[in-house]
């Protein structure tokens, strides 16, 4: 920092025209000081035009200016030469080994200041005077110091490259355009080189237009991080209150098993203690009867025998009547086989709804797009294993396999009056509801409608209020042997080509997607909807008279 202090102290000092340090130096009205020789030397080559400029701002003057000595810089650099400065200034002014150096000077080089690519050579300030004084030079194009002119020259015919060859893509000399590149398409490197900056803007323009959407994109990855962090913190703190319900739930009713079980034994203990007590006092009367009649057989008087006997001899009824049965002793066993009962349902539950926990987790999804698997093996990554649900079956359909299989008949099954159950088309919705990505492979015959649904759709409302693909709550594909078609709403779209007897259904719930698949060696694409789901889906299914379909398990 001391010498980076100390050159820029000494740059300030310095003469622009000799760059050393001033020598007796003198402050043009411009502002600008020179050594006295110096700028009295630069004024003896103008004397002819009798305009004297400014060798740094070209500030004229007229008449020639009077020069007198500036004491305070006369002073400055007194100073700065004897704090022994001056060779730090002098060095500061010189070409190191990673500067460019002035091709004019002998001797130690100074440091160039620009490069002329039509000299294709480089200037200190001092040798470059001549390209700001000389009329000629002044057209010729000066830019920052470069070491790599050389590049520029022909090295064919050491000519000046100015041209270039559109054919062969280079940079050529005029010699080159009349011989070895005679007859290609050659323009000159200023035109060409203007072609390359518009469509280097226009590369630039397409950049800034990708860093635009980029910084979109970040913003909207920034505000997902920030959703999900807020949606994590706030169902962490949901869940926590659940589980504390749960556990204040089961602690108070241990709390009332415990209250009712020590009321029961107390109730018990009391009544068991009453009858030991009545025993106890049976026992004392016996006792002492039995000294009673102890004594009277003593009694060595036969007149005092017979005349006492009667009234010792007659015994008062027992308190008890029976004696205590032994039994196996349970007392409160049946309470702890019921506590245990319900401890193992609850170890069910609970691990049922882990996994339902831990699937609903798993199945958190951000913005990020997810491409559409290509291959059967990639969508049965996302399987997912559907049963159909018992209580929405219509009476004209047989389910059977686990209920993975339905067929049409033509006798109305005897499922009981439930308020989930279709009644005016033959159809039925799956027990599962499908979120997140999911895929699944059906085997049909017949007419069949394969669909997704929401589970409110109407179940004895008007016909298309209920019917799969004829309102806003259903989407179906209907197949058959001669073609398909695609409902939504009332809308029907054909679908081209025909289906296979394997249908693949594949739905990436978040992003909206529902795709449907022909199923052979290879999957293809019938039908994609791209749209907005707003409650979870379920399967379904609608047959006509005859048909059956079957939900596929993984081969």
């Amino acid at each position: 920092m001391a010498q980076r202090g100390i050159n820029l102290y000494s740059e300030n000092i310095s003469c622009s025209i000799c760059l050393d340090l001033l020598k007796d130096p003198v402050a043009l009205h411009c502002g600008h000081s020179y050594c006295l020789d110096c700028i009295k030397g630069h004024w003896d080559a103008e004397d002819s035009k009798r305009i004297y400029s400014c060798p740094q701002c070209r500030k004229t003057f007229k008449p020639r200016p009077v020069l007198e000595k500036n004491v305070l810089l006369a002073e400055l650099v007194e100073d700065l030469k004897k704090t022994g400065l001056q060779a730090a200034a002098a060095d500061h002014c010189y070409a190191g080994a990673e500067d460019v150096s002035c091709d004019v000077c002998t001797g130690r080089k100074r440091k160039a200041v620009k490069s002329c690519l039509v000299c294709l050579a480089s200037y200190c300030e001092k040798h470059l005077q001549p390209h700001y004084d000389v009329a000629p030079l002044k057209k010729h194009q000066l830019v920052e110091p470069s070491k790599n002119l050389q590049e520029n020259i022909c090295p064919h015919h050491d000519k000046f490259m100015e041209i270039f060859c559109c054919t062969d893509q280079q940079l050529i000399c005029y010699l080159c355009s009349v011989d070895e590149h005679k007859g290609h398409d050659t323009v000159s490197a200023a035109a060409e080189r203007k072609q390359k900056l518009r469509k280097l803007e226009e590369s630039r323009l397409n950049i800034h237009q990708r860093i635009q959407d980029r910084e979109k994109d970040v913003k909207l990855l920034q505000q997902e991080v920030k959703a999900i962090n807020d949606s994590a913190d706030k169902t962490v703190e949901h869940s926590e209150e659940m589980f504390s319900q749960m556990i204040r739930l089961i602690q108070k009713r241990s709390s009332e098993v415990k209250q009712q079980i020590r009321s029961q034994q107390e109730a018990e203990v009391s009544r068991v203690q009453e009858l030991e007590e009545k025993l106890q006092q049976e026992i004392s009367d016996l006792k002492r009867k039995d000294a009673e009649l102890k004594q009277l057989s003593e009694t060595p008087d036969h007149s005092q025998f017979l005349h006492d006997y009667p009234s010792a001899s007659a015994l008062s009824e027992s308190t008890h009547s029976s004696s205590i049965s032994i039994r196996p002793r349970r007392h409160f066993e049946d309470v702890t086989a019921a506590v245990e009962e319900l401890r193992d349902r609850l170890q069910d539950v609970l691990r049922d709804a882990r996994t339902n926990i831990s699937l609903a987790i798993t199945e958190v999804d951000v913005l990020l797009p997810q491409p559409e698997p290509t291959t059967r093996a990639g969508f049965f990554k996302y399987f997912k294993e559907i049963t159909l649900d018992p209580n929405t079956v219509n009476r004209q359909l047989l389910l059977s396999d686990g209920n993975r299989k339905v067929a049409s008949v033509t006798q109305l099954q005897s499922y009981p009056d439930h308020p989930d159950r279709f009644t005016n088309w033959i159809q039925v919705l799956s027990k599962e509801s499908l979120t997140g990505r999911c895929y699944w492979e059906v085997e049909w015959r017949g007419r069949v409608y394969v669909a997704v649904s929401y589970k409110n759709i109407s179940r004895t409302g008007r016909p298309y209020e209920s019917e799969f693909g004829f309102n806003d709550k259903s989407w179906s594909l209907r197949c058959d042997a001669s073609r398909s078609v695609f409902r939504y709403n009332i809308t029907v779209t054909p679908v081209s080509g025909r289906p296979s007897s394997r249908i693949g259904v594949y739905l990436d719930h978040r992003a909206g997607v529902l795709s449907f698949y022909s199923v052979s060696d290879t999957v293809t694409l019938l039908h994609r909807v791209q749209t907005s789901f707003t409650q979870p889906l379920h399967a379904g299914v609608r047959l006509c008279d005859g048909s059956t379909l079957e939900f596929i398990q993984p081969e």
